[in-house]
This record gives C-alpha cells, sequence and structure tokens, in this order.
C-alpha cells in the first residue's frame, strides 16, 4: 500500500504485472458503484417523494425543490469539481465526494421537516459534483490500452445509462417495502463499499511542480452561468417560459456563459481549457450527451406517469417494467465499445444510437388508453434503450479520449455537466409541452374520467414524438460535428492503482 506506481509522458515503465490487470478490473468496480450512485439518485428520489410529501408534509408547491435543490448544486458545481480533481488529486477529491455524499444522504433520510430535506439535496448536490467527475476521471487513466478501454467505457456507460431506470425498480421497492427514507440511508451501503475499494486499491496523489492552477474568476462566472440557466428551466417548468423571472434566469445565465469563455482564451489557467471541447470529437460527443439527456427525460417520466396513472401499476411493477430497456442498454453499450467501436468510430455508432433512440420513442408515442406492456412498451423499451447504450458509451469515451493528463478531470466534469443541463431543458421544454397538448385535447370534451385519462395520454405521446424529434436532430448534428476515423489514444500519467 505504501508503494506508489507512476507512469509519466517523459518516463518508460515496465508493463504493469497481472496483478495490477487485476487491480484495474477492482478499481472500474469501484468507480461503477460510485456512479451508480449519483446517477440513480436523481430517480430513486421521485419515487419516494409523495411518501416524503405525506410523512414531512409539505406542500405540492414546495415538492419540486426536493429535485430543483440537487440540480442546482450539481449542475452548477461539476466544472470545479472536475477541476479540483486534477487540482489536489483523483484518489483524494473521489474520497471526499464520498463521503460527503454519504453523509448528506444520511442527514436527508433522517430529515425532519422539509428544509432539512432541501438542504441535505443541496448536499448531496455538492458532493456529486466533486464524485462524478473524478470517479470518470479515474476510469479515463487507469485503463490506457486500447482494448481494456474499449470494455471499461462500454462498462461504465451501461451504468450510467441504465442508473436511472435501476433507481426507479429500487425506489420503488423500498419505498413499498420499507420506508421512503431508505431512498436516501441506501447511500451508505454504496458509499461503505465504493469508499474500502478506494482506500485499498488507488494510489495516493502525487503532486507535481506543473499542477494546474485554480481559476477563481472563471470559476465564479461558470457557476453564476449554470445556476442561473438550471434554475431558469426549472421556473420556465413552473412558471412558464414567458415568464419574467424564467427571462432573466436564463438571460443572466447566457450572458455569464459568454463571459467565462471570453475569460477562457485569456486566462493563464483556464478553469476548462477550450483545447478540451474545440477537438470535433469531443465537442460532438459533448453534444450527443447534451441531447441525448434532454431526450431520454421523456421515457423516464412520462412512462412513469403512464404507467401508474393509466395501467394502475405499483411503484415497484412499474420498475420492473424499465428492466428491458437497461437489458438493452447494457448490451448495446458493451458492444458497441467493444466490438465496433475500434472498428467504425464515434461518428456512426453515435448517430446510429440517436436513430434507433428515435424510432424507439415512435413507437412508444403509439399508446393508448388500453394499450399493453408486452405489445406497446416493452418493444419500445428494448429499441429505446438499444440506442441509449449505442450513444452513451462511445460518446463518453469520445468526450475524454486524447485529452491531456493534467485535463482528464475537467473533461470528464463537461460530460456531466452536458447532461445535467440537457436533462434541466429536457424536464422544462417536455412538462410544458404536455401541459399544452392535455389542455388543448380538453378543449371542447366533456370532463369525465375516460377523457382525462385520453388527455394524459395525448399529453405523454406528444412528449415522445419530440423526444424522438429531439434524437433525429442529434443524429443530424453529431454526423455533421463528429470527424470520421477512430479515436486518439488514451492520455498518459500516472497509474491510479496502489499496491
Amino acid at each position: 500500500m505504501s508503494d506508489i506506481a507512476e507512469w509519466t509522458e517523459t518516463e518508460q515503465s515496465p508493463a504493469p504485472s497481472g496483478d495490477n490487470h487485476a487491480k484495474r478490473w477492482l478499481i472500474l468496480a469501484v468507480l461503477g458503484i460510485a456512479q451508480l450512485m449519483v446517477v440513480l439518485d436523481a430517480t430513486i428520489v421521485n419515487i419516494a417523494l409523495p411518501a416524503a410529501q405525506r410523512s414531512l408534509e409539505f406542500g405540492d408547491s414546495d415538492r419540486q425543490w426536493i429535485i430543483t435543490a440537487y440540480a442546482l448544486a450539481f449542475g452548477s458545481l461539476l466544472l470545479l469539481g472536475g477541476r479540483l480533481s486534477d487540482l489536489f488529486g483523483r484518489r483524494r477529491t473521489f474520497i471526499v465526494g464520498l463521503i460527503g455524499f454519504a453523509v448528506t444522504s444520511a442527514i436527508g433520510g433522517a430529515a425532519v421537516n422539509f428544509e432539512m430535506l432541501v438542504a441535505a439535496r443541496a448536499g448531496q448536490g455538492v458532493f456529486g459534483a466533486l464524485l462524478a467527475p473524478a470517479a470518470l476521471s479515474l476510469l479515463t487513466v487507469t485503463f490506457t490500452d486500447p482494448a481494456e478501454r474499449a470494455k471499461a467505457f462500454g462498462i461504465f456507460g451501461a451504468v450510467a445509462g441504465a442508473g436511472g431506470a435501476v433507481g426507479l425498480l429500487l425506489g420503488g421497492a423500498l419505498t413499498e417495502w420499507v420506508d421512503w427514507r431508505w431512498c436516501l440511508f441506501v447511500n451508505l451501503f454504496f458509499a461503505a463499499i465504493a469508499l474500502v475499494g478506494a482506500v485499498m486499491l488507488f494510489a495516493p496523489h502525487v503532486a507535481t511542480s506543473d499542477r494546474p492552477k485554480l481559476d477563481i474568476p472563471g470559476t465564479i462566472l461558470v457557476a453564476i452561468s449554470l445556476f442561473s440557466i438550471v434554475f431558469g428551466f426549472s421556473k420556465a417548468e413552473s412558471d412558464g417560459w414567458s415568464s419574467g423571472a424564467t427571462i432573466a434566469w436564463l438571460s443572466t445565465g447566457v450572458v455569464f456563459m459568454a463571459a467565462f469563455i471570453y475569460w477562457q482564451t485569456k486566462s493563464d489557467h483556464p478553469l476548462l481549457p477550450l483545447r478540451v471541447v474545440t477537438d470535433r470529437i469531443r465537442a460532438g460527443s459533448y453534444l450527443a450527451i447534451f441531447l441525448s439527456g434532454a431526450g431520454m427525460f421523456a421515457v423516464f417520466l412520462f412512462l412513469t406517469y403512464y404507467m401508474q396513472l393509466i395501467l394502475g401499476y405499483s411503484p415497484i411493477m412499474t420498475g420492473l417494467a424499465f428492466m428491458p430497456m437497461v437489458f438493452g442498454i447494457v448490451t448495446a453499450a458493451t458492444l458497441s465499445t467493444a466490438v465496433l467501436l475500434p472498428r467504425f468510430g464515434p461518428r456512426i455508432l453515435i448517430t446510429s444510437g440517436m436513430v434507433i433512440a428515435a424510432i424507439g420513442m415512435t413507437i412508444l408515442a403509439q399508446i393508448s388508453v388500453d394499450s399493453t406492456y408486452a405489445v406497446h412498451i416493452m418493444p419500445g423499451l428494448i429499441v429505446t434503450g438499444l440506442g441509449m447504450g449505442t450513444i452513451f458509451a462511445p460518446s463518453m469515451q469520445g468526450a475524454t479520449s486524447g485529452v491531456r493528463y493534467e485535463d482528464a478531470g475537467v473533461a470528464s466534469a463537461t460530460v456531466n455537466t452536458m447532461q445535467q443541463v440537457g436533462g434541466s431543458i429536457g424536464t422544462a421544454l417536455l412538462s410544458t409541452i404536455a401541459a399544452s397538448a392535455s389542455t388543448k385535447y380538453l378543449v371542447g370534451r366533456e370532463m369525465n374520467p375516460l377523457t382525462q385519462a385520453q388527455a394524459a395520454v395525448e399529453s405523454y405521446t406528444t412528449t415522445f414524438y419530440w423526444a424522438a424529434a429531439i434524437f433525429v436532430v442529434g443524429a443530424v448534428l453529431t454526423g455533421l460535428v463528429i470527424r470520421s476515423g477512430l479515436l486518439p489514444s488514451a492520455p498518459e500519467g500516472e497509474l491510479v492503482l496502489a499496491h
């Protein structure tokens, strides 16, 4: 445990031993557990919200803050968290994020009032912003062999893509069989396993004379920008797009983002070096993650509503119903990176995944009040899952491919930022479209339970068509942005194994 294995760009190191080779896959398991904990937390809490609302006695207008508090903290601090992992060491940042996420989860599970729960969710977002980019950057610098790297990113991408559906299943089981608080307490088990693995497997950080310095002005500018954008879209969902507050927050976000980009061209130590995002493969990969995050929202939210409110599924049955999509994501993610990506490159895979996901959404848009799961829902979930897996894993690998070792953390944070902001935009946009479709359907019709159910289904199918359109646009844009060819080599740097 006291020895440190280090690879640098200027020093030749011996090939890793068989023991270290095995440890790399254990590291992947640790990183996968941490990633799963962060990803499923977004949906597991959604399932618990009605029970938490009854327990803590807060109103419907306050309910959104349980979600928004996490999204605001997480989204606005991701780039800072990524740069801190480059600055202070990925192992240290990962462990701090892991412990902090566990502690704030425990506080949330023990919440005695609404304010305590919101504060805990914001705390989860803060430490999640440290944990998520550190995990992906550790993966990026651990697996440098092309064949191993493809397999590792396939597995990691499958976890990232399937985590939301797993959260629905786990949240449904815990809420129905135990208590809503365990949807937060369960993070303690994930964190404990990952913490033991991190302490045993990750090498301590080795400080170097040329380590990056923190860009304080850039950090402030981008934090304000991302906070304003995420909050602005949450206001759009609740207050409407024409609301003065919505326009003001979104305008603030755009202005500060422009100022941030300008500052990055002038700073001696930029928070996000523009070389990270100007490469066409990485830029296209970030775009794919952004658009798929916006489009995928429709599956989880509106299909959950449909199965519970229209078909009468229990929370756990709803979670089980999403499992075919998980199967599709895992299958496509592992196959695409291990077999297809080395042969065809990211452009063909990501654009194909967008088209497949659009087809899956179109299938789901055919549901009606009396649809059956096997005929009308499961085929769409499987196809959508195959598309998502084909997008996620190659995009995550493409987004971190060829970056300098010292930029691995902030490049990884940009992945999470794109997914978070994309999800926020999808939430606001598709929720507004759904509400408008439902209202339009009810005009001139007699109000009764059947009509209301049909109006709800109309809102769901409309959002699925819009989500399909988002994926079609994604196929066109990523096809234009991503250059043809294979991925560049992995970044070189210190080997993160402790031995």
